[in-house]
């Protein structure tokens, strides 16, 4: 995705820059837990949805390790809430881009978690990461199951979309509980964004118990199935992969509906949620990232909407990402 980022990185939108922290702990490992509890809600499908993502409170490791020659200076490393079996997949990954000027002077710092679009070297995730880091923010980048350091030897399976999206979405949650137990992070003020196919597991994720600071949502949606039987490019691939799995008409009306995000979208706050979307957008319509919006209740102030289509809304990174340190840091 975002095939317009090379350019953008060439002009210097968001350059890569190194530290180090000096507040950082040795070992660099702790324990955390999960702060999430039995997640309730009035609306019986709602209901069904959370009870589907939930898992027990538990106590689990948090570790990160320095990182020589990339554009990020950690990486972090906990397990996921629902194990696939594949011990590579199953050790959530995350890239710590540490500020080297950072945005305050004193004290921890807010702190972004940032999930990728779908594309296998996550460029739109990574140029995000950057630019937030550049602006003096912490950016932490968490890799989807089967990307980055959680790839492994096995492909990315259409037929185990479910499997995929509900780990997911349980890691960006535990991610909040991983990154508050981080040096120099202020728990407070940890935020929420996913581009694309980070926006819906970011979507989902922020809407279980509204954990986050703020949560910003890029080139996403609702009502799935509306949108993968329209969507063009990207969404066809994957449309076409899951009819090469089996899952057409009403079957892959079901398979969606099982991560709908509008069945619980309810549940974000309307005054720490954004969405952002591009008029010309093939991949996700506008009108899907207009239904999102209506279901969660947004006002025209929490609804950005650019001139552009899925990709070359990379034009308006500097803008929104502008917008996501600023308003992170409230």
């Amino acid at each position: 995705m975002f095939r317009l980022m090379a350019a953008l990185l060439m002009c210097g939108v968001c350059l890569a820059v190194h530290t180090v922290w000096a507040e950082e702990p040795i070992p660099a490992r702790l324990t955390a837990k999960d702060s999430a509890k039995p997640w309730k809600d009035d609306l019986p499908d709602a209901q069904l949805m959370l009870d589907n993502v939930s898992w027990p409170s538990v106590e689990f490791e948090v570790s990160w390790t320095p990182v020589e020659g990339k554009e990020f200076q950690r990486l972090v490393r906990y397990p996921t809430p629902f194990p696939s079996g594949d011990a590579t997949n199953d050790l959530v990954s995350m890239e710590w881009y540490m500020p080297k000027m950072p945005r305050l002077q004193e004290g921890p710092l807010p702190t972004i978690v940032v999930i990728h679009e779908s594309g296998p070297a996550m460029p739109a995730g990574r140029a995000i990461a950057r630019g937030i880091q550049q602006r003096g923010l912490h950016a932490i980048l968490l890799h989807l199951p089967y990307y980055g350091e959680r790839r492994g030897s096995k492909k990315r399976d259409a037929s185990e979309f479910l499997v995929t999206m509900r780990q997911g979405v349980a890691d960006a949650r535990r991610a909040f509980d991983a990154v508050a137990a981080l040096p120099g992070v202020d728990p407070q003020k940890i935020s929420l964004q996913g581009t694309s196919l980070g926006g819906f597991v970011a979507t989902s994720a922020a809407s279980l118990d509204a954990c986050y600071h703020q949560s910003f949502i890029m080139l996403a949606g609702g009502d799935l199935y509306d949108m993968f039987m329209n969507g063009k490019q990207d969404t066809a691939k994957i449309r076409n992969q899951l009819a090469k799995a089996g899952y057409e008409g009403d079957k892959l009306k079901e398979l969606l509906y099982l991560v709908e995000p509008t069945r619980i979208a309810h549940r974000l706050p309307k005054d720490r949620t954004w969405v952002y979307a591009a008029l010309q957008d093939d991949v996700v319509p506008i009108r899907n990232a207009r239904k999102l919006a209506q279901i969660i209740g947004l006002d025209t102030k929490h609804r950005l909407e650019f001139v552009g289509g899925h990709y070359t809304a990379a034009l308006w990174l500097p803008v929104v990402i502008d917008h996501f340190t600023k308003t992170a840091a409230q």
